[in-house]
């Protein structure tokens, strides 16, 4: 037997929630998760693309975007809290690990260098979006946890070091710009 692919609940611009409650496709809840399966998809580009020197990143981006279907269910299934204070910390040490891989700076970087670094700079505004949303979404309708806010903050910090330490290993220089 085939599942159907379409449903054509949505076809009049609304979409059902996991409570059942139709809602409209621009509500808040549904941005916040569009934002951040659309980060979760384009974390699939950036592991399709990683150079042959920064394969060691593959566990890491998938990982991070298991943690991504586990943060659409902590907000969508009430009592579902699988991203922790725990998860934070563990990406402030992986944070903290890479910092001291990569070189010092005092000046701010353009984004980009190797393709690999490049995809990483687009991911981290891609979480900076989704972050918004997920604050606009707090803010204005539901009460998230304060883990996943955490969370997605530390993601977008995660993936510009991320960035950072693919240029490394692709021997790749970053630019600085022109501000200190």
């Amino acid at each position: 037997m085939t599942i159907k692919i379409y449903t054509k609940v949505g076809d009049q611009g609304y979409t059902k929630q996991v409570t059942g409650k139709m809602v409209p496709k621009y509500d808040l809840q549904i941005e916040a998760l569009g934002d951040i399966d659309e980060l979760d998809s384009y974390l699939g580009v950036v592991i399709a693309n990683l150079s042959d020197q920064c394969q060691e990143l593959l566990n890491t981006l998938q990982d991070r975007q298991r943690d991504l279907y586990e943060l659409e269910s902590d907000i969508v299934v009430k009592r579902h809290e699988e991203i922790t204070a725990a998860t934070v910390e563990f990406l402030e040490q992986q944070i903290d690990e890479l910092n001291q891989k990569i070189p010092k700076t005092t000046h701010f970087i353009l984004p980009g260098g190797s393709i690999t670094a490049s995809h990483l700079h687009y991911a981290r505004t891609v979480a900076r979006r989704a972050e918004r949303a997920m604050a606009k979404l707090n803010d204005e309708q539901q009460k998230l946890a304060p883990a996943c806010l955490k969370y997605i903050n530390r993601l977008s910090d995660y993936l510009f070091i991320l960035a950072r330490y693919a240029n490394v290993l692709d021997g790749v220089e970053e630019v600085k710009s022109k501000i200190n």
